[in-house]
């Protein structure tokens, strides 16, 4: 897999594919650009080298069809003042009219596409749709790791219609940290994986066993856990479905000498309510009608302990409904005790990136991971779709 630093650009029409799916606000302003200013080093990097930049981005969820509340037009406003270079909107992101527009580019200049998903083709990978977008160009540069565990049009039908295709600076940073982690770690290696459901993280869960010295359970997901080992966890979140796999899983775990950390003690509320009466009981004997929604304190002590003399770690899900101050702690204790680590520490994207934001402490991980799905599919082990279509 080339990067693009590997290919001469002066004079190319270069297509970008980036993730623009930033927030907005009610006012459709951009509530936080984190992810326009992580492929900032890949545009302007083109840019400098007198490339056609051509950046193509979806936001939202259209439903493929146009929404213009989810143009990506304030993007190109934010992009412009972050490049500082005049950026101009397409109308389309395919069409007649966007292919004039960028058949008369000048090395320098820098169109953004209209939103891709305005279009159901791309989320159904359409071929004709990737020959539209890989028509554009001369030169199709995948930097958008966050959507590369999916099979869009945009990420692979458009690589079997381009000449020349390569990685983008983000994606190859975010494969190398991840492979620094796994390939050759230092040791122990400790993943912690939380979050809502063990049926989502059930593939990582089992890779990851395969590699780790230790693993740590929380979220929501530890209950299944705890029933599994015939706990009363009163109205606590339980894939009843799932009991006899998580009871699998420990069970390998013990078999592969793997040490396995689940909560000793849940902080729960009678009702998923953020100004919910609280009380901390044993994760033995949480009363009915009450569920966990966090971690308890002997709880962030043992997994802080855990980590003591951890040389990496992985983490992927919250250990609780962060997003409620209530419940926070749990998330908050785990974010400090990696930041405090001497070890190397490396934060999958989507709820936990956002809950190390907001326990204060992201710029003390070693790397914090833009795209969350994409990070627990190559916790899964598998290959990403998007980095298949580029190595081919």
């Amino acid at each position: 897999m080339k990067s693009i630093t590997d290919i001469e650009l002066r004079g190319k029409k270069v297509l970008v594919r980036v993730d623009f799916n930033v927030p907005l606000t009610e006012e459709g302003k951009i509530d936080d650009d984190a992810r326009i200013r992580a492929a900032l080093p890949t545009l302007q990097h083109a840019a400098e080298q007198g490339a056609k930049l051509i950046v193509a981005s979806h936001l939202g969820r259209p439903k493929g069809e146009r929404n213009d509340t989810l143009s990506l037009s304030p993007v190109a406003v934010r992009l412009e003042a972050l490049m500082e270079r005049t950026v101009r909107m397409a109308p389309d992101c395919v069409g007649p009219e966007v292919e004039a527009m960028t058949e008369g580019m000048q090395p320098g200049e820098v169109v953004l596409l209209e939103n891709l998903r305005f279009h159901g083709e791309e989320q159904a990978n359409d071929d004709d749709f990737g020959r539209a977008l890989g028509g554009l160009c001369d030169l199709y540069v995948n930097d958008a790791f966050a959507v590369s565990h999916r099979a869009n049009a945009s990420v692979a039908a458009v690589t079997k219609h381009v000449t020349q295709k390569a990685a983008g600076l983000l994606l190859v940073k975010e494969l190398s940290w991840f492979q620094k982690a796994m390939d050759n770690p230092r040791r122990p290696l400790v993943a912690i994986v939380g979050g809502a459901k063990i049926s989502s993280k059930l593939g990582a869960l089992k890779n990851m066993l395969q590699h780790v010295d230790k693993i740590i359970i929380g979220g929501a997901m530890a209950n299944t856990f705890l029933k599994s080992f015939g706990y009363d966890v009163g109205n606590s979140k339980v894939e009843e479905d799932r009991i006899e796999t998580a009871r699998e899983v420990y069970r390998h775990a013990m078999a592969m000498g793997v040490k396995f950390y689940l909560p000793v003690d849940v902080v729960a509320a009678r009702t998923f309510e953020a100004d919910a009466e609280s009380r901390v009981y044993t994760a033995q004997e949480i009363p009915a009608g009450w569920m966990a929604m966090d971690i308890g304190p002997s709880t962030t002590t043992l997994f802080s302990e855990a980590l003591n003399d951890a040389g990496t770690i992985l983490w992927n899900g919250p250990m609780g409904v962060f997003e409620m101050n209530a419940f926070s702690r749990g998330t908050f204790s785990m974010s400090h005790a990696l930041a405090a680590s001497r070890a190397l520490t490396i934060v999958g994207g989507g709820d936990t990136g956002s809950a190390v934001h907001k326990a204060g402490d992201s710029e003390h991980m070693s790397y914090i991971s833009t795209g969350g799905g994409a990070f627990l599919a190559l916790m899964e082990g598998k290959t990403l779709p998007a980095v298949a279509a580029l190595e081919e």
